[in-house]
């Protein structure tokens, strides 16, 4: 098997681009060690602190941050970063040739039960002049690469530098990520769907028209049955959506009017859109491509619907049909 380095020197690609992929891809090593322990290494709980979107930290979700923050400022190839848990950019070298965007550790209120948690990542080019936030409002087709690491029963990566959708797992004896699959397809057709159903009341008309659909079954318009499955971590949602297709969803919805929206853009929508169309599927907010989203703020939430390609298609037709219901202003 190929090593991610030796996957890497192999693909047509910047020099700079694969030393800073095997840079991510070193720290969720360290990130892994750091989950396996758990509370043998006293990083369980709350850190009695909330970052930028008013929500509770973990201890972790600050010791991963800092462990990525490090790391790339060490790499010399970063002008700055942005991260879900930063209220501002983080400018770390003036040379550098991108800005990186990620989530530490998706999913950390899975922690403390010791279920599924990931790091999402997203690189863009680096404009030209001194790093602003301004920099950072690319829309998702910029990115040069995005990708996640899943720290699960084994931890991997899945990447994409624009050439499809590959997997890495990490050798525990050599640790080292392995090419374990060069080629990532998303089934174009799915019998399974991942919502959060106990917001079923706050979503839009076409969303709950759609859901009452698949639950519905062989007895409803779609005539077939569908599954639910829900991690309540988006990557290990959308790994699944990965391994074996899928729609995965977190829509619009009223629960609180202000926040419309629960995903974010920079941080977890536009790598996974950009994942998910690289292995043939599809990834909208309901109303546009997310890639296609012209960023106005580094922690913008949008509407996720991402994954099996005809399912998509589906689900938007739900929203097409429904005037009445229109996105809300971000």
């Amino acid at each position: 098997m190929q090593t991610l380095a030796q996957y890497l020197s192999a693909q047509t690609i910047s020099p700079s681009l694969s030393q800073l992929i095997l840079t991510l891809a070193n720290t969720s090593k360290e990130i892994s060690h750091a989950v396996q322990h758990g509370a043998l290494a006293g990083v369980l709980g709350a850190a009695d602190s909330e970052n930028v979107q008013g929500e509770t930290q973990k201890k972790l979700d600050i010791i991963t941050n800092d462990m990525l923050k490090d790391s790339l400022a060490a790499d010399g190839h970063v002008k700055a970063l942005a991260s879900e848990e930063e209220d501002f950019i983080v400018p770390v070298n003036p040379q550098g040739e991108y800005l990186v965007c990620f989530d530490p550790l998706d999913g950390s209120s899975n922690i403390d039960i010791n279920s599924l948690v990931g790091t999402i990542f997203s690189v863009l080019p680096a404009p030209a002049g001194e790093a602003t936030e301004q920099s950072f409002l690319q829309s998702g087709r910029n990115q040069v690469a995005a990708g996640y690491m899943l720290y699960g029963p084994s931890t991997m990566m899945a990447l994409t530098t624009g050439n499809g959708v590959q997997f890495f797992t990490l050798n525990p004896e050599t640790n080292e990520y392995l090419l374990t699959n060069e080629q990532v397809t998303i089934s174009t057709d799915t019998s399974e769907f991942a919502i959060n159903m106990s917001n079923q009341r706050f979503w839009q008309a076409p969303m709950q028209t759609y859901i009452a659909d698949l639950l519905l079954g062989e007895i409803g318009p779609r005539q077939k049955s569908f599954n639910m499955r829900w991690i309540a971590a988006m990557v290990g949602d959308v790994h699944r959506v990965l391994c074996r297709g899928g729609i995965f969803t977190y829509p619009t919805d009223n629960k609180n009017p202000n926040k419309p929206y629960k995903l974010r853009l920079m941080y977890e929508a536009n790598p996974m859109a950009l994942l998910v169309e690289q292995a043939q599927g599809k990834a909208s907010t309901g109303y546009q491509d997310i890639l296609d989203i012209e960023p106005e703020h580094i922690h913008q939430r949008v509407a996720v619907i991402l994954g099996s390609a005809n399912e998509v298609a589906t689900c938007l037709e739900y929203h097409q049909q429904n005037y009445n219901d229109q996105e809300p202003a971000l």
